[in-house]
């Protein structure tokens, strides 16, 4: 039997048990860097699998270390994400959310569960390759400073050092049975915004006595839209279309009908997909809230919280974990993905090893699975996980024997 199919008839023997595993997953959600059952959970699944690994990297993260056949070779790193999301789940499902508030609705659970089936295939199969497999439970994705630069910083790229890394998330707009790949840029950086305008507050109807600060804050919104947003906005120094976002979620003045607040505070999210550019815009904010409060003569602050770099995926790195997906799964099963302005704490790893982040499909619009990530009724297609878990193992060992 070739290993294809060695691949692909131990994905199908797993199915069953990464399938229990994604539900008491998904049952059991922790929230950001509070991955501790979690934790111990897939501490149980790697032991009753024998596969060694190390703990306590960054409080809950896992990193596991499949050796085969001259493991100094070269060394992959696949990465799993744990932690879930501040929302009630909506499914009236037998493995819905038991932690009130909290929910899967990202498709971490899928993601750590693809992780641990492909790891035990590698470790069924480690007489079939050389080199080394590294295989990372990070907590903390969804929340600054990302777990993943954590656990880089805690060395988690070393010892043995990574050579390549691979890296999947849940896609619901596509069906289960493809996956997705974009080479180059593919996700854009993100960074926070945090502006206070400090006004002069009063009674409404005495407009002399006071400096309204939600008419100032609506003028540096204004400004920013115009000069980001607005259609046909030149961006970048030279004029050149660098994909831009900047968008305000939140705008709080603690006023009422008469009476006119002290300050606003607003929130938003900057997006981008350039370095220098990026530094560009974080100046160029500060002018326009510096500008239009000194017109006011009031003062005002930004603070500019930076997150995630932008993701790049190796150019031939991921051409060539395409070429092995049209292999495994049939070309027409393998699609070209756009750019997306949403962010992903894997883009720290991208930038520091050559990298393939790719997307597994999960949706079935027969079956009425089409709800959307970070939403209440988010769901998969779990016959997804059996070609998650295949692909997975397959990309790995094509790359490693390369």
């Amino acid at each position: 039997m070739d290993i294809t199919s060695k691949i692909k008839s131990l994905a199908k023997n797993y199915f069953n048990k990464v399938l229990e595993i994604r539900r008491h997953l998904h049952q059991n959600p922790e929230l950001s860097f509070k991955e501790f059952q979690t934790s111990k959970y897939i501490q149980k699944q790697l032991s009753e699998a024998v596969i060694p690994f190390t703990t306590g990297h960054v409080e809950t993260g896992i990193i596991a270390l499949i050796k085969g056949k001259n493991p100094n070779k070269k060394t992959i790193l696949l990465r799993a994400d744990m932690d879930a999301l501040p929302i009630e789940e909506k499914n009236n499902l037998p493995y819905r959310s038991q932690n009130s508030g909290v929910m899967h609705a990202c498709g971490h659970d899928v993601h750590s569960s693809v992780a641990l089936g492909a790891a035990f295939i590698l470790n069924d199969l480690k007489e079939e390759f050389e080199g080394t497999v590294k295989i990372m439970f990070q907590p903390g994705e969804e929340v600054l400073p990302g777990g993943a630069s954590l656990m880089i910083k805690d060395g988690v790229l070393e010892n043995p050092k990574v050579d390549k890394a691979i890296a999947l998330h849940v896609f619901p707009n596509m069906e289960a049975g493809k996956v997705g790949f974009k080479t180059g840029m593919y996700m854009a950086s993100t960074d926070e915004l945090y502006i206070t305008v400090n006004g002069k507050g009063g009674h409404a109807a005495m407009v002399a006595d006071y400096v309204n600060p939600l008419i100032i804050s609506s003028e540096i919104l204004l400004e920013i839209h115009n000069q980001f947003m607005k259609p046909n906005a030149l961006v970048g120094s030279m004029g050149e279309n660098i994909p831009t976002v900047v968008a305000f979620g939140k705008i709080e003045g603690k006023g009422a009908t008469n009476i006119v607040p002290e300050k606003v505070e607003l929130e938003g999210t900057f997006r981008t997909m350039d370095e220098n550019w990026r530094d560009s815009v974080h100046q160029q904010l500060k002018n326009i809230v510096k500008s239009i409060s000194d017109k006011y003569k009031i003062e005002s602050s930004i603070r500019i919280e930076k997150g995630y770099p932008f993701l790049v995926n190796d150019i031939n790195f991921t051409n060539s974990c395409i070429s092995s997906a049209q292999n495994y799964l049939g070309k027409e099963n393998v699609e070209e993905l756009p750019l997306r302005m949403t962010a992903e704490d894997f883009a720290f790893i991208t930038q520091k090893v050559p990298s393939c982040f790719y997307r597994l499909g999960t949706g079935n619009k027969s079956k009425g699975i089409t709800s959307g990530v970070h939403t209440s009724t988010f769901d998969i297609d779990e016959t997804a996980l059996e070609t998650g878990v295949g692909l997975m193992t397959f990309l790995t060992i094509t790359e490693l024997n390369s």
